[in-house]
């Protein structure tokens, strides 16, 4: 039998390692390599999933603690859209995916890991990553690390965001 070893996803599905507050209000301010940010907008900011579903997987996260679009004000959601397509085109020029999924989980109810605070969810998908591991084996093979990912899309989001924003 083969063994894939995944410790870094150890204090993930312990919660052994909680973080004090909210993770992402933490993160509004911090060093943005020790926590793979990769772009700041006025109300938002893009970084990568630490617990991704494939390489890639980034984060739409708003500045203020809140749970749900519909308290966003007008400034809120329009920069969203324009990060969200910004997301979009470095997924696709860093990764050529076959596909992209977005979305967020509004409540706990909905999968919402944070739901106190909103945050939405891009990432690349491929004909066939979704193979007998996640299906059988209730587990996820990542071809890159988080940092290596950081690596290979931090350019890419500083280029287009100079380009698009």
């Amino acid at each position: 039998m083969d063994r894939l070893c995944t410790p870094w996803r150890f204090d993930y599905v312990t919660g052994e390692k909680k973080e004090e507050g909210c993770v992402f209000c933490n993160r509004v301010a911090c060093d943005e390599a020790e926590h793979y940010v990769l772009h700041r907008g006025r109300h938002w900011y893009l970084l990568l999933n630490l617990y991704p579903y494939n390489s890639g997987h980034m984060l739409l996260v708003l500045n203020r603690h809140q749970p749900l679009l519909g308290q966003c004000t007008p400034a809120e959601l329009a920069e969203m859209g324009r990060l969200l397509s910004l997301m979009e085109a470095v997924l696709t020029e860093a990764f050529n995916p076959d596909g992209i999924n977005s979305g967020y989980n509004g409540g706990s109810s909905a999968g919402a890991g944070i739901p106190e605070h909103l945050h939405l969810h891009m990432l690349p998908r491929w004909h066939g990553d979704t193979n007998f591991m996640s299906t059988i084996g209730e587990t996820r093979v990542m071809p890159q690390t988080l940092d290596q990912a950081y690596a290979r899309l931090l350019p890419v989001v500083r280029k287009l965001a100079d380009e698009r924003l």
